[in-house]
């Protein structure tokens, strides 16, 4: 698709989305629909080389997740739509597959894509001090920022996030991801895939750096130090960049729960 075609459908949505919140004609809703099928059809077709399904059963599927990221769009926050809805229809073919049976499984292709990564980002950071981001990244192993993307999503979403990951702080202010989850029905050992969703697309609107940090804090289970290391700052830095990244965080969960 161009780049005009692109904005073109960017706009036509967000007018939509306009009419329909205003007015929740379902008409509307169903013109949304139709317009960002490409979308499920894409993920469908994504993951129909991973299982035994009918690639119609995984489109329809994923319209759920449309339809869910439907409803739960704020026009009002200027977020590209097709950027909010992937994750949902994302999610909900791999909650349909897991249900079925299926473990997700990484294609050779991305493994390998994996490894040469894992060592690029090792020599990167003693050459350079800092870790490379994903532009770096890609043009280092010779495939597009796209590709690329689909790989780390897809190492991502193979490991759990637990509730119960702290801020491993040199202090004893430790802070745990179930401080962030408004729900206390969903604060047991895992996310529920619902809220998993929610939390990666509050974490995709931080700042850059600060998105980095939580993710070797929460994810990688660095202390701050450590991960102040790891980045070339200082331990303040990563600190007060933890704070503001949490508080961000939960805001914006607290915001979407409502």
């Amino acid at each position: 698709m161009s780049v005009l075609n692109k904005e073109n459908l960017k706009l036509e949505t967000l007018t939509l989305f306009q009419k329909y919140q205003k007015t929740g004609d379902n008409m509307l809703r169903d013109q949304i629909i139709e317009l960002n099928l490409g979308l499920v059809r894409k993920e469908a077709h994504h993951w129909v080389n991973q299982c035994h399904e009918n690639y119609e059963d995984l489109v329809q599927v994923g319209c759920m997740g449309l339809i869910r990221a439907i409803n739960r769009f704020d026009s009002s926050k200027g977020h590209a739509f097709s950027s909010f809805a992937i994750p949902y229809i994302r999610g909900e073919i791999q909650h349909y597959l897991r249900d079925k049976g299926y473990i997700v499984r990484i294609p050779r292709r991305w493994l390998d894509l994996g490894r040469q990564a894992t060592n690029m980002r090792r020599d990167f950071q003693t050459l350079y001090n800092r870790q490379p981001n994903d532009t770096e990244i890609s043009l280092a192993l010779n495939i597009s920022i796209e590709e690329w993307q689909e790989v780390k999503l897809a190492f991502q979403n193979r490991e759990p996030l637990s509730l119960d990951a702290t801020v491993n702080n040199d202090e004893d202010n430790n802070t745990c991801l179930k401080d962030i989850v408004p729900d206390p029905r969903y604060r047991s050992f895992q996310l529920c895939q619902e809220d998993r969703i929610r939390l990666q697309q509050a974490m995709a609107q931080l700042e850059d750096k600060t998105r980095h940090i939580l993710e070797f804090v929460f994810l990688k289970d660095l202390t701050q130090r450590e991960t102040a290391e790891q980045l070339g700052i200082s331990v303040v830095t990563v600190s007060r960049r933890v704070k503001k990244g949490l508080e961000m965080l939960k805001e914006t969960m607290l915001q979407e729960a409502f």
